[in-house]
């Protein structure tokens, strides 16, 4: 059974959350002259700037020779909004980057692990070949051995055989 996975219900939990403290920061944004004037604003106002251009140059009307800007109400309207979707979006941003660097530790490790489990399995297999050249040196040395004790016996076999051969030859007194 896999262990119940408390990160991505962390993550799941910080996306929720950053939702009411965008809220809560779009109704400061529009109460508070600072963030009203130099943080709402002026992205609103280049916002309709930009959708006025494009929505003129689809429909073929060229640039718009005199440009209206949106009413200070409505800016501030549009930059709070604005405000509140860039808020959630990076907390969503993150979470995926959170969530693929914690990815990315962890597969760091699991190939770390295999790095060093193949070492361990080519040192191994180095000391077996090295047993085993041993052992082949000391099968060479051992039949070499026998090989001279079997010469050894069967010269001492032919004497004794030659000895007794003669004596039988010889006559007795």
């Amino acid at each position: 059974m896999a262990p119940f996975p408390f990160i991505k219900l962390g993550y799941l939990a910080i996306r929720q959350i950053s939702k009411p403290i965008a809220n809560a920061i779009k109704r400061r944004a529009k109460t508070h002259p600072f963030f009203r004037k130099y943080i709402c604003m002026p992205p609103a106002q280049f916002y309709h700037w930009c959708e006025v251009n494009i929505q003129l140059r689809l429909m073929g009307l060229g640039k718009p020779k005199n440009f209206q800007r949106i009413t200070d109400k409505d800016a501030i309207e549009l930059g709070g909004e604005m405000l509140g979707e860039f808020i959630v979006f990076g907390m969503a941003c993150l979470v995926v980057v959170a969530e693929y660097t914690r990815g990315a530790r962890k597969e760091a490790a699991k190939e770390e692990s295999l790095r060093q489990e193949k070492e361990t399995i080519n040192l191994k297999l180095e000391q077996l070949f090295s047993i085993t050249e041993v052992q082949e040196n000391q099968i060479r040395e051992l039949q070499r051995c026998v090989d001279n004790l079997t010469l050894e016996k069967e010269k001492t076999s032919e004497k004794s055989n030659s000895t007794n051969s003669s004596l039988k030859k010889r006559p007795l007194g």
